[in-house]
Formats: C-alpha cells, structure tokens, sequence
C-alpha cells in the first residue's frame, strides 16, 4: 500500500496550491479519502474528505476542496487564498472500515 503526495511548496498569501495524492495497493474506490495536516507544535487536524463513489465532499476549510478520480486512483485538495496559518505539513489518507493508511506528506509553507 502506497499514498504518495505531491504538489507541496513555497506560496505566497493569497496564492494557490493542488496537492495531489496517488494511491496505490487497494481498491482506492472503496476508501474514503482525506486530507489532514499538522502544523508545528500543534496536533494534526482534519481538512477535508470525500467518500467512495458518489460520495460527499466535506471540507472544514471554505477555501479548499477536496475531489478524486477514481480512474486515476488520485485525490486533490485544491488550495486557494492561501494564509500563512495554512502552512504546515498536509498528509493523505485512506479510511475503511478497519483500515487505515496514510502518506509521508508534503510541506506547504505560505509566506511574502
């Protein structure tokens, strides 16, 4: 099993980032899919999910979202008007009932 993010980086505020997430090892369209990220010294949080085939999308950030390509086995999160509390590390992860995977994430700093 493998999540592999990619997409992270340097951004200004206001600016915008796709972090991508390709999957592999499973059924990924049996997996609920979802973004979390930690930031220094804070504990990781939810940022957004989306459910299998059909499924909702939920995000706890107004200014991201969250989709997948059940074709290409990847999930996105769409970043926009990015802020410096944004920066953190943004980490992918795979959910079903009883298991559970994650990514090694990637670094998204935003800063002038």
């Amino acid at each position: 099993v493998q999540l592999v993010e990619s997409g992270g980086g340097l951004v200004q505020p206001g600016g915008s980032l796709r972090l991508s997430c390709a999957a592999s090892g499973f059924t990924f369209s049996s997996y609920t899919m979802s973004w979390y990220r930690q930031a220094p010294g804070k504990e990781r949080e939810l940022v957004a999910t989306i459910k299998r085939i059909g499924g909702s999308a939920d995000s706890v950030k107004g200014r991201f979202t969250i989709s997948r390509d059940n074709a290409k086995n990847t999930v996105y999160l769409q970043m926009n008007s990015l802020k410096p509390e944004d920066t953190a590390v943004y980490y992918c992860n795979a959910f079903t009932y009883g298991q559970d995977y994650w990514g090694q994430g990637t670094q998204v700093t935003v800063s002038s």
